[in-house]
């Protein structure tokens, strides 16, 4: 079935105002996509989705050398492991001392992993980066806290924490066409770059899979020196 088409199906039948709450998605923590469905089993195609307000989140001089894009999920745990871990050296050692521009794109498993990147989005570029260190580093709380409107709560907390009140939540996670635009964004970005894993990165256009922090650095020094 259509990724798109399940994770956004059947929006609001919880009584929580219109929050993305149901539908049957796949299991939290995979690692792996399933192929992308043909455009044609969709309500409609990805590319007739207008995602022109979808905002990189970039980390970096914007004219650095090298560009690393990651592709990850707030459900991955090793999307998890690699935040709260290589990630930190990485950003010391390469993205703040301008030898790399860093761009997160978000991968949708399932509808909590949409609501991580709704929580997160909300606060805007200025606070993206530390709300999405946050969903990781409270996954294995949030992502197991039970029921849909838990969960919902559990990342609710995390936006609070951040400074962001429950209005401004509550209307990021109400914007149904924002999670239509970040799906169809998803789905685009995917197919363009052959993602079919997460956490997947694309260094200078060449894509690897998840690996360790050392094998990274030795690409990321070829790629400075080349």
């Amino acid at each position: 079935m259509n990724r798109r088409k399940v994770i956004l199906g059947g929006l609001a039948t919880l009584s929580l105002g219109g929050l993305l709450l149901s539908g049957r998605f796949g299991s939290i923590g995979s690692t792996s996509l399933s192929p992308l469905a043909s455009p044609a089993n969709a309500q409609s195609a990805p590319s007739d989705v207008d995602t022109s307000g979808i905002v990189e989140m970039t980390m970096g001089d914007p004219e650095a050398k090298v560009t690393v894009i990651e592709y990850a999920s707030f459900t991955c745990p090793h999307c998890a492991t690699f935040h709260t871990g290589p990630f930190k050296q990485l950003k010391a050692d390469y993205i703040d001392t301008g030898k790399v521009k860093f761009i997160y794109r978000e991968v949708f498993f399932d509808r909590f992993g949409l609501w991580g990147s709704m929580i997160a989005r909300c606060g805007g570029q200025e606070k993206f980066f530390g709300i999405a260190d946050l969903i990781y580093k409270g996954q294995s709380d949030w992502t197991s806290a039970g029921e849909p409107a838990a969960i919902i709560e559990e990342l609710r907390k995390i936006g609070r924490l951040a400074g962001l009140d429950n209005e401004a939540l509550d209307a990021c996670l109400k914007d149904g066409e924002k999670a239509e635009a970040l799906v169809a964004w998803y789905q685009q970005n995917a197919e363009a770059d052959g993602i079919n894993s997460t956490p997947s990165f694309v260094i200078d256009g060449e894509k690897h899979a998840n690996m360790s922090y050392d094998d990274m650095k030795e690409l990321l020094d070829a790629a400075l020196e080349g």
